[in-house]
């Protein structure tokens, strides 16, 4: 029986950093070709939601793949009906993993929608949930992010053991992300197997500020984006310097992709 398939290894892509083995940041060409072009001024509905779609299941897949559980299984193949040799041995994601996505609205509704896909395709259904969450960035005068406010939720159940999802497009400061982690330790019952996080960019800050309030966090990007860091800064490893930054004076990201929120929905408030 084949052997080669029973330790398929571990996620092996993506750029060179220093902020921990639970960060990555996958930065591969495919992906980053596309986000390049959903970035741009020009791209609007519907191409821009059509990209979204693409890359997430880009990121979501390979994101999947590392930190989901894996067992060794044996299958007939088509060919079993032919020869005794027709048995496929190898490693998959175990489909008795439970997970929970979260739709942190808006900009992370489609994100969670395809997360719940996804899982559907490799999970038992029965284990997989989509839970709902309304919040949005608290500013001051000047426009710039002083928290998150959480409006409600539509949590269906515990997290007990549960890989615990956030699709959401744009790491900026972090303050949303953690304000909804905050009620799911507060207000829902269990421990969650893992806390994963997935966007498209994210900047040095959100991971700084993630990694130190939440030990153990397993963080996914397509792109790390650091603009606002000095000229010598950007010739070092992401990582190395504190002087890295990602974001304006009203704390969104550079270069980044603007109000990915308001592009989505076609809703300008």
């Amino acid at each position: 029986m084949e052997t080669a398939y029973e330790n398929l290894g571990s996620e092996s892509g993506g750029i060179e950093h220093e902020y921990g083995e639970n960060v990555h940041i996958l930065s591969e060409p495919y992906s980053m070709s596309l986000l390049s072009e959903m970035c741009q001024p020009s791209t609007a509905q519907p191409r821009f939601n059509d990209i979204l779609d693409t890359v997430y299941r880009i990121l979501l897949q390979r994101m999947l793949a590392q930190e989901l559980p894996r067992v060794v299984i044996e299958c007939d193949t088509n060919m079993k009906q032919y020869s005794p040799l027709g048995v496929f041995r190898g490693q998959v994601i175990d489909r008795s993993s439970r997970a929970v996505t979260v739709n942190i609205a808006r900009a992370g509704t489609i994100p969670s929608h395809i997360c719940q896909q996804l899982l559907h395709q490799v999970l038992d259904p029965e284990g997989v949930r989509q839970d709902h969450v309304i919040m949005e960035r608290t500013v001051d005068e000047k426009g710039a992010v002083t928290g998150a406010e959480l409006y409600g939720s539509k949590i269906g159940g515990d997290v007990e053991g549960r890989f615990l999802v956030f699709p959401d497009p744009m790491g900026a400061t972090g303050s949303s992300l953690l304000r909804v982690i905050q009620h799911y330790r507060e207000q829902v019952e269990g421990t969650p197997a893992a806390i994963i996080t997935a966007h498209l960019i994210v900047t040095p800050e959100y991971i700084r500020h993630m990694t130190s309030q939440l030990p153990g966090i397993k963080i996914w990007t397509l792109r790390l984006d650091r603009g606002a860091s000095p000229a010598e800064v950007l010739g070092m490893i992401p990582g190395r310097d504190s002087r890295e930054s990602g974001l304006n004076e009203v704390d969104y990201i550079v270069p980044g992709a603007g109000g990915v929120g308001e592009i989505i929905n076609n809703s300008w408030i």
